[in-house]
């Protein structure tokens, strides 16, 4: 079990100055036990010797039997002690991996380490041009999860919106969970090894239907009773033995058919143990907490079943399944099985599923949750800067200031302005060369709309927004399985973006290089016909284009919009880009200029 041997109170605010601080702790505790193991492995080799020596000695009968009890106790001792400590050591080692990957968070390193969710790439229409899932995605950033359930539940809130109060409860979660990096800590190192998931071994077996055990309850303890009778019978008439052999057989054969009917309820059962002892963990550590919000203090009195709490129930399992493995160790076996042991432990593994079984999903879910929340308030607490946003349910308004990318390491990422509905412009026609930050702009207000649904910090100064629905096209391709060209992809992808304008909940759409894959002419009357829909039915957005006749579009569109740009300028033979979004319609394009550059004769 994972206990920390001091109290670390969170030394600063500062996540950098934190993280160094618990490395170096952890390095020292890590290089206290390796000392200590070092010390109790050559004490456990001096009392191997010690013991070659007495047997020596025995032999040639100049040292007794008794003799051994010393040495073989204190390495029974010693051998216990050393776990302990190795276990320890591994423990330390999983904290400090934490902070290492926090680090690397700092720097702007960790792209590529931990799960990045690749699973749930299919999750949501925009999830890939919005980079959510994947190397480098979103989730990969935000990821401190260590089991299955929290994986599942951070990617949930990241693609699913939540209602203005449900978002209002989550950031008082993660307000909550911030400076508790104790706890966020602790749920992490009980979790490194763990996969638990709603759809493991554990969930399977609670899913099962309830069993009738009843009648074989009776059956197995009237055969149970038989044979302590017969044992006594052995001992007190002249009852030969082989009738207790005979029955030995009888019994073991009643018990097999027995369980080729009923015991394949009970084969994911046992192979849930490893699960069952990380869901305990868990479930302990957030059982022993308190909180003040009341998203989690929901979560953490929800774990209670029938007066007792949920990880007491899971320990009762644990023991049952326990019994049942230890029923298979050969010294134990015979014994176990005359007295019908295992199927009582199945039957009593029954009746808990029974009464506990259909809590299990609810227990999963707080600790997915948890883990959750424990991630998000580790991205708030390494960003500092980062505000909650304020989610307004009137209309559909998008207004930010500063607001950046996520992905990008604030030392070079470049901020904008960005404010969209209500009094401002409804539509943002986005000109711009190749390369100077078009379709960077629309995916940092996509995802910073997935931030703030999901409950997170967002990477700006401040951000008021509406509960939005996305409508996205950045990443269109063709395909050569379903026959599809990429234009063809992509006003299928145009047309589902349509439908959801008409639905009851705002959109926002984010279009990068509408049509491109056609001529100016349909591309022109095209984008024209898609971007008014979408302004009629209230949606608001933005649009990037090289074409520059498409910037025409502002003046007729029915609704406030607004043409802007971004520039570009050579030096010293090099494209300059600073990624500063303007009012207005680009000038100039850098198409020519970047083929001249890479030696294409113009």
């Amino acid at each position: 079990m994972y206990q920390r041997r001091v109290a670390w109170s969170l030394v600063s605010t500062d996540p950098r100055v934190e993280y160094t601080h618990r490395l170096a702790r952890w390095d020292a505790e890590i290089a206290a036990g390796d000392k200590r193991h070092q010390l109790l492995a050559n004490l456990r080799l001096t009392l191997v010797g010690v013991v070659a020596i007495l047997i020596w000695l025995t032999w040639t009968h100049r040292a007794a039997v008794e003799w051994f009890a010393l040495p073989l106790v204190t390495f029974m001792v010693i051998a216990v002690a050393h776990e302990r400590i190795l276990n320890r050591v591994e423990r330390c080692k999983a904290a400090r991996r934490i902070y290492e990957r926090g680090m690397a968070r700092l720097d702007g390193t960790w792209a590529g380490e931990g799960a990045d969710g690749a699973r749930f790439a299919e999750s949501a229409l925009f999830a890939s041009d919005l980079d959510l899932f994947g190397p480098g995605s979103l989730f990969q950033l935000l990821n401190t999860t260590r089991t299955e359930v929290g994986e599942e539940a951070l990617a949930g809130w990241l693609t699913a919106g939540a209602s203005p109060a449900e978002i209002a409860a989550r950031q008082a979660a993660i307000a909550e969970l911030r400076p508790m990096i104790e706890f966020r800590e602790s749920l992490a190192v009980a979790a490194a090894d763990g996969r638990i998931g709603r759809t493991g071994a554990l969930a399977r077996w609670a899913q099962l239907p309830a069993s009738p055990h009843s009648f074989s309850q009776a059956v197995f303890a009237v055969l149970s009773l038989v044979s302590v009778a017969m044992i006594v019978a052995v001992f007190t008439t002249p009852l030969p033995v082989r009738w207790l052999t005979l029955w030995l057989f009888a019994q073991i054969g009643i018990a097999a058919l027995w369980a080729k009917r009923a015991g394949g309820d009970f084969a994911d059962v046992a192979d849930a143990a490893p699960d069952l002892a990380l869901l305990k963990a868990l479930l302990e550590r957030i059982e022993s907490q308190s909180f003040k919000s009341p998203r989690l203090v929901a979560l953490r009195d929800a774990l209670p079943a029938e007066g007792r709490l949920a990880s007491q129930r899971i320990a009762a399992l644990m023991r049952l399944v326990t019994s049942l493995d230890s029923c298979g160790n050969p010294m134990v076996a015979p014994f176990a099985k005359f007295f019908q042991v295992p199927a009582h432990v199945m039957m009593a593994t029954a009746r808990w599923r029974s009464k506990h079984g259909h809590a299990i999903a609810g227990w999963l879910r707080a600790v997915g949750e948890a883990e959750g929340f424990a991630a998000l308030a580790t991205f708030a607490f390494e960003n500092p800067a980062n505000p909650f946003p304020q989610v307004d349910a009137s209309g559909a308004s998008f207004d930010a200031t500063a607001l950046g990318h996520p992905l990008i390491h604030s030392s070079v990422a470049i901020a904008n302005d960005v404010r969209l509905g209500g009094e401002g412009p409804h539509v943002l026609m986005v000109s711009g060369s190749n390369m100077s930050g078009k379709s960077t702009l629309l995916r940092a207000v996509g995802v910073n709309v997935v931030l703030a649904l999901a409950g997170a910090p967002v990477r700006a100064t401040s951000l008021r927004l509406s509960p939005l629905m996305l409508g996205v096209s950045l990443r269109v391709d063709d395909s050569l399985q379903e026959g599809q060209s990429r234009f063809y992809a992509e006003i299928l992808r145009l047309k589902s973006i349509v439908d959801l304008s008409r639905g009851k909940a705002p959109l926002l759409f984010l279009l990068d290089e509408i049509l491109a894959g056609t001529n100016s002419f349909d591309r022109r009357i095209g984008a024209e016909g898609v971007v008014r829909s979408l302004a009629s039915a209230g949606a608001i957005g933005l649009v990037t284009t090289h074409d520059l006749a498409l910037t025409e579009l502002v003046a007729g569109l029915g609704v406030p919009a607004e043409n802007v740009h971004f520039e570009d300028r050579i030096e010293d033979g090099k494209m300059v880009f600073d990624y500063t979004m303007r009012p207005g319609v680009v000038e100039r394009s850098n198409a020519i200029a970047l083929m001249r550059a890479i030696g294409i004769d113009i």
